[in-house]
């Protein structure tokens, strides 16, 4: 019987102070590449692959996009880190200038407060430590959402202008946490983010998201993976593609343009040059 085959899942982290992001792809599902964005230019470039899971929800790029702090797990229980890990790498990189393991998917996450200073570095001890950053608590963080996956996505999103707000839109309650983020020309943007229940090829994690208009009028894209509102544009990721719109006015939005395409990328061992 033939397997069946997914679309690469995508989840981007853009960075608040500079043109570049991050792109983690993951697919096959124990395979993740890491790309770099440069936003200015729309080029994407590979950084690293790792045969494991990178968990992008408890993941962060630096205010200047320099740098990244990521969680990932690779299931090697007898190894130095214990299986899973948190590092800090240069961008789009994953060869960790700050290392801390431990033996277990529970605590492992980060957060940059700003270009040197972190929120977390997992709860195991270091095993390497560069002097280049410390850590410090942020005033963005108003609420704990737990120890999984939320517990840094969530405060991610508030710190990046998403605001928590009621699950009831138009008198329709929607299933999920809603995140709200104000576009030009009155739109919104909601984010609703899922636990379970997901369909098949998608993780445990997932999200949906909704347009709103002035008028009050719900536009609703199931299959957006991942969107986000930067460079006066909607960037969002469907069906392993990268797209961008434009909001015309209070009523219209532009064509969609894929800027790329991360189905054809295949699995090569690649040093970082650092």
């Amino acid at each position: 019987m033939a397997t069946k085959s997914f679309p690469p899942r995508l989840h981007i982290l853009i960075a608040r102070d500079s043109p570049q992001a991050i792109v983690i792809r993951r697919g096959p599902a124990r395979k993740t590449c890491i790309l770099g964005w440069d936003r200015s230019r729309h080029t994407f470039t590979v950084g690293q692959w790792l045969k494991g899971r990178i968990y992008e929800r408890r993941s962060d790029i630096s205010p200047d996009g320099k740098h990244w702090i990521y969680f990932a797990m690779n299931g090697k229980w007898t190894s130095e880190t214990g299986g899973c890990w948190t590092a800090i790498a240069r961008t789009p990189y994953l060869k960790a200038l700050d290392l801390a393991g431990q033996s277990s998917t529970y605590y492992g996450r980060g957060l940059f407060i700003d270009n040197r200073m972190i929120w977390e570095m997992g709860s195991g001890e270091y095993l390497q430590k560069s002097g280049l950053f410390h850590q410090g608590d942020p005033d963005f963080i108003t609420h704990s959402y737990g120890t999984g996956c939320p517990s840094v996505y969530y405060p991610r999103l508030e710190r990046d202008g998403w605001y928590l707000r009621s699950t009831t839109i138009n008198e329709k309650k929607h299933q999920g946490v809603l995140f709200e983020k104000e576009l030009p020309e009155g739109w919104k943007l909601i984010k609703v983010c899922h636990t379970g229940n997901s369909a098949e090829g998608q993780g445990v994690y997932w999200d949906e998201h909704l347009l709103i208009s002035k008028d009050g009028t719900i536009q609703t894209f199931p299959d957006w993976e991942w969107a986000e509102w930067a460079d006066e544009s909607i960037y969002y990721a469907a069906q392993g593609c990268l797209f961008q719109i434009k909001l015309i006015d209070e009523r219209q939005w532009s064509e969609s343009v894929c800027l790329h395409d991360f189905h054809p990328y295949q699995f090569e061992a690649r040093p970082a040059p650092y």
